[in-house]
């Protein structure tokens, strides 16, 4: 198995939008999963907090060709289309286009 990089990324979630973002992420798309799965995303965890930050945090080979290889595909088209609107961003791009990796600093395994 290749050797994982761990990712972490912020992005914020605009407050008066919180209980519907939660409610949509209990549903996700099968195909959505599946495609973050095929394209090599791994232990991908969300966390929220009250005030809209949203932490996210995925296990990878390669953090560029996964976001890369999901840019391709119609169902993550659509639902970027979708939760668009949920996320504060004076440019109005998609969450996945916000996604910047933070230093990775420490780890215990």
């Amino acid at each position: 198995m290749p050797e994982m990089q761990r990712v972490c990324f912020l992005l914020q979630v605009k407050k008066d939008r919180l209980a519907e973002y939660k409610e949509r992420h209990k549903a996700v798309w099968p195909e959505m999963l599946q495609a973050l799965s095929d394209t090599g995303w791994h232990n991908y965890s969300l966390f929220l907090r009250a005030d809209g930050l949203l932490v996210g945090y995925v296990e990878t080979p390669d953090f560029d060709a996964a976001r890369a290889a999901m840019a391709q595909l119609d169902v993550n088209a659509r639902w970027q289309a979708e939760m668009r609107d949920f996320f504060e961003d004076p440019a109005g791009r998609n969450a996945d286009e916000q996604m910047g990796a933070l230093e990775h600093v420490f780890y215990l395994a």
